[in-house]
């Protein structure tokens, strides 16, 4: 059973909970999980932090990509000389194995890079998908405090989708809602952001530099 399909399944069983009698006068809350995720100040700085490492990353691969570069100019020059006709027959052989050499030296960098890159690629994975499971536990941790201080039986996510990409939940009144509080208090303790300095007024004038 698929993930997306077992998502769906269980949304169905809640619905059916929802609809029974035991279930008739339970409290029940919503929140945009989607929504409070993406203002989260935290996520924004881990995206902000992905980000740096996936540049630093670049910055290393472009390095083996020039290397492999310079590899591949000298390989020519080294194949060109080994065919120059006015050196001997015995120099023309040392240059075709040094060429030979520069030739291994070249499918070990292709090498390289290509494992790099499939490295670069999981450590991003991996980090992206640590970074969401850390917010989501923090998120949950004071949704379900804040669903045991309200008493409230269940919290349901509307931002949850059917395989389909369509909501599975069609319709709730919003008198329940818990994102925006749950927001504001994820948010209390984001650092304050300092502004910017202003303008000196000479840095405005005409022809200034």
């Amino acid at each position: 059973m698929n993930n997306g399909f077992s998502k769906w399944l269980i949304a169905v069983v809640l619905l059916a909970f929802v609809s029974g009698t035991a279930w008739g006068q339970a409290r029940i809350a919503t929140v945009d999980l989607r929504k409070v995720f993406d203002n989260y100040h935290k996520t924004k700085q881990a995206d902000s932090a992905l980000k740096d490492l996936e540049a630093e990353l670049k910055k290393e691969l472009a390095a083996l990509r020039e290397s492999h570069k310079k590899l591949t100019e000298d390989y020519q020059r080294l194949l060109s000389e080994a065919n120059d006709p006015v050196v001997s027959t015995e120099e023309r052989e040392r240059r075709k194995r040094t060429a030979e050499s520069k030739l291994r030296d070249i499918k070990d960098s292709e090498d390289t890079i290509k494992g790099y890159v499939t490295n670069a690629d999981e450590r991003l994975a991996l980090q992206r998908r640590r970074m969401i499971d850390k917010i989501i536990e923090e998120i949950r941790g004071l949704i379900n405090a804040r669903a045991k201080a309200g008493n409230y039986a269940l919290v349901v996510d509307t931002s949850a989708q059917s395989p389909n990409g369509s909501p599975v939940f069609l319709y709730h009144s919003g008198d329940q809602d818990l994102t925006t509080s749950v927001l504001d208090e994820l948010n209390a303790t984001a650092p304050v952001e300092l502004p910017k300095p202003a303008a000196r007024p000479e840095d405005s004038r005409p022809g200034k530099r």
